[in-house]
């Protein structure tokens, strides 16, 4: 019931912003969002036995993260962001064989938060709020048909190591499905593209999805933690509610932008 009552709460939410909110204010929402996911991750990164200078790091995934969402080039953020970070570094620790740990959790909140945060932003510029809320919509249909697909079929695992309840049966039902629902979709929210071209994009997000989803669940489970965070009742953290457009938002952006 916690469960239920906090989707209710949060998708209107979370929808409404990319519906009505204009391209820079969704922008401050994508940065609170980086935010509440930067916690995470460092709680995550301390019990992996990496120390992550939090304000430097967290000032480099968001720059990348604004910069992306505001079409500016990414040279400049990212250039300062490992620079910033490698001086850091330098200053504040002793040869030690953790360093190369600490410098590589530092970095890659850029990659891994501030990148796929700021792709969205900078979709919802190139394509519109549809073409957002058809990420999500595949997203969502993906995790739903793995879902019960696996619990009515599911009698092999996907991942027994990483993720015991995912099945590769769960797995064909959200390749199935998500897809179909893209280009049912596509037809108002993403007109003038060929329907083969669209289920490969379905196909394409299926599968980051499930490995941004796999990849969160390796990174708690080998810092022996069932959720990222208990911030959303029922649901765990901000991470484990973003996981999969973590991989599939960037690359879907960049077939927006550039795939034919």
């Amino acid at each position: 019931m916690v469960r239920i009552l906090s989707g209710l709460v949060l998708i209107p939410v979370f929808f409404g912003c990319i519906w009505f909110l204009p391209t820079p204010a969704l922008l401050v929402v994508a940065e609170v969002v980086l935010v509440l996911a930067f916690v995470e991750y460092v709680r995550l990164a301390a019990r992996l036995g990496a120390r992550v200078p939090r304000a430097a790091s967290l000032a480099a995934a968001m720059g990348i993260c604004a910069a992306l969402g505001l079409g500016l080039p990414l040279e400049l953020p990212l250039a300062a962001g490992l620079v910033g970070l490698g001086a850091l570094i330098i200053g504040s620790r002793a040869p030690s064989p953790g360093v190369l740990a600490d410098t590589a959790g530092a970095a890659f909140p850029m990659l891994y938060l501030g990148l796929p945060l700021g792709s969205l932003v900078a979709l919802h510029a190139l394509a519109g709020r549809e073409a957002v809320l058809l990420l999500l919509l595949t997203i969502v249909v993906s995790d739903s048909a793995q879902y019960f697909t696996g619990r009515a079929f599911g009698r092999r695992k996907l991942s027994p190591v990483i993720s015991p309840k995912k099945t590769l049966e769960g797995a064909v039902g959200g390749f199935v499905l998500a897809p179909a629902a893209l280009a049912w979709a596509s037809h108002w929210w993403l007109p003038g593209r060929s329907t083969g071209w669209v289920l490969l994009v379905g196909l394409a997000i299926v599968g980051l999805g499930i490995a941004g989803d796999l990849f969160e669940s390796l990174l708690k489970r080998s810092a022996g933690v069932k959720d990222s965070s208990a911030l959303i009742p029922g649901h765990g953290g901000v991470l484990d509610r973003i996981d999969a457009m973590l991989f599939a938002g960037p690359v879907f952006y960049v077939l927006l932008k550039y795939g034919a």
